[in-house]
């Protein structure tokens, strides 16, 4: 019997490494881009899932700071296959009223890249059924630093600063923490993503490499973690033991 997804108990904000992409295409004796376009795909599919199964923000890793030191033909195929695939995409994200947003240097990607970007945001900013959300030139160290920096310059009281008031200076500050992050291709790692944000999301760690991943395995993460007792520290119940 085909197990259900539990609408009561949605993660209402899903984050994925999307990991396999060259391991992949190697497999297949192609090169690496060859995985990344293929990619493309799995994104579609994800995306298209997290909306029928009622994700209300789904954050995809999609480039980190650490990617910039990839062979320079490779770097300008994935920054080509960005532009391409904002292209296509927008027409869909506004049919699936999906609202596009993006974390990150952004100030480092080319410039066409930075223009395609910004208008897929500006005409999607009144969606309202999912927030997808691209990390791009980002990592959970740079996202840190740049938050202390920005206090520094806000010349903020060090003995007032909490928690809340570091947490709006992160570029999520107007999304929730993942409840779920999602890794696949095999490794058992964070790879620096979200690094403040994931203090309590259950990890999901999968053998497929991205280019297979559907939104099939989406729904098998979110019954995944479904099953689990999140307890945030405390015990069953709450109570001493």
């Amino acid at each position: 019997m085909t197990q259900l997804i539990d609408k009561e108990n949605l993660p209402k904000h899903i984050a994925i490494t999307m990991d396999g992409n060259g391991r992949w295409a190697k497999e297949k004796g192609k090169m690496r881009v060859f995985g990344h376009n293929h990619g493309v795909k799995a994104v579609k599919d994800t995306v298209e899932g997290a909306v029928e199964y009622g994700i209300k923000f789904l954050t995809l890793f999609a480039f980190s700071t650490e990617n910039w030191n990839r062979p320079r033909q490779e770097v300008n195929a994935l920054m080509t296959l960005l532009i391409s695939t904002i292209n296509k995409e927008t027409k869909t994200l506004m049919e699936n009223n999906v609202k596009l947003t993006s974390i990150g240097d952004i100030s480092k990607l080319p410039e066409k890249c930075q223009k395609e970007l910004s208008e897929a945001i500006e005409i999607t900013k009144n969606n309202k059924r999912m927030t997808l959300t691209l990390a791009l030139s980002y990592s959970g160290k740079w996202e840190i630093i740049n938050a202390v920096k920005e206090i520094i310059k806000n010349k903020i009281d060090a003995e007032s600063i909490t928690e809340n008031i570091f947490e709006q200076y992160l570029s999520t500050k107007n999304v929730p923490e993942p409840e779920l992050l999602i890794r696949t291709s095999g490794e058992h790692r964070i790879s620096n993503f979200m690094l403040w944000q994931i203090a309590y999301s259950e990890l999901y760690f999968t053998d497929k490499m991205w280019p297979d991943f559907r939104r099939t395995d989406l729904k098998e993460a979110i019954i995944n973690y479904q099953k689990r007792d999140r307890r945030f520290g405390r015990t069953a119940n709450n109570k001493y033991e």
